[in-house]
């Protein structure tokens, strides 16, 4: 399961002799590789014959990769785990989710944080952003009268600068933002000239009932099929189901979609 953001990985590993027998090593290196192609070395403590321990505390949010390499004998062990961003951007909190799933303890917790990701990921593909958080993106566009922003509804600008040097960067106040629609316009009518690098908050202030409501269903949806826990509730079928979601891998209920209103993309209203 994902660690959070500044919490501790530990990394732990095996080194066998080519006939399988575990085997305490003559050196062992276990080398982090983070998201951004950079490197870490955390030290590696020998806590058995043949059994390996290292701590890594987490400093970027995305996919790791970890590698062991042991001498003597010669062996070697790939791995990786993920990072949550800082500010994990659920429709649910965690306690709301173990109430409706009737968890009570934590040992099921890190199962439960895992699930609600994949229910905010689903909720957002019908309505997108529903928790406010800022994004960055590249429009490479000549001149234009407006720029579309991807991720609707935005809240608001933060910047909108040139990608090139020597290109132009435009204060946003003085840049008109339709949340709605995500669309970018000068205030006096002009042209704006690319290539430009957007950065704005995203998602809404306010969140109307029908979107926790809808991640409700899609949570006990995914945990009844996905775990095998729970049974469906009483008028509902596992079959009335929508495709799997591009980018989720999942179907999920029907009803849920229902329930949601992705035309309506204003802040705050859907």
């Amino acid at each position: 399961m994902p660690y959070d953001l500044g919490a501790t990985a530990r990394l732990t590993a095996q080194c066998r002799d080519p006939g399988g027998t575990l085997t305490t090593a003559s050196t062992a290196v276990v080398t982090v590789t983070l998201p951004d192609a950079t490197t870490a070395t955390p030290a590696v403590t020998n806590t058995g014959t043949g059994l390996y321990r290292a701590d890594y505390v987490t400093v970027q949010p995305g996919r790791h990769t970890v590698r062991w390499v042991f001498t003597t004998p010669a062996h070697a062990y790939a791995d990786s785990f993920d990072v949550r961003e800082a500010a994990l951007p659920t429709v649910l909190s965690l306690a709301d989710a173990k109430e409706l799933l009737k968890k009570t303890g934590q040992d099921d917790d890190a199962r439960v944080r895992f699930w609600l990701d994949a229910t905010t990921r689903a909720v957002e593909y019908f309505v997108g952003p529903v928790i406010v958080r800022q994004v960055v993106e590249d429009h490479h566009v000549g001149v234009v009268a407006a720029l579309a922003l991807h991720r609707t509804p935005a809240v608001s600008l933060v910047s909108v600068a040139a990608l090139l040097s020597g290109g132009t960067s435009y204060d946003v106040d003085t840049l008109n933002l339709d949340g709605a629609k995500g669309i970018v316009t000068r205030k006096d009518g002009g042209l704006l000239v690319g290539p430009l690098r957007a950065t704005y908050r995203a998602g809404r202030p306010v969140i109307s009932p029908n979107i926790p409501a809808a991640a409700q269903v899609i949570l006990q949806h995914l945990w009844r099929t996905q775990t095998g826990e729970g049974r469906p509730q009483r008028g509902t079928s596992d079959y009335d189901v929508t495709e799997p979601i591009p980018g989720l891998g999942y179907a999920i209920p029907n009803r849920a979609v229902q329930m949601m209103n992705p035309d309506d993309q204003g802040p705050g209203m859907a």
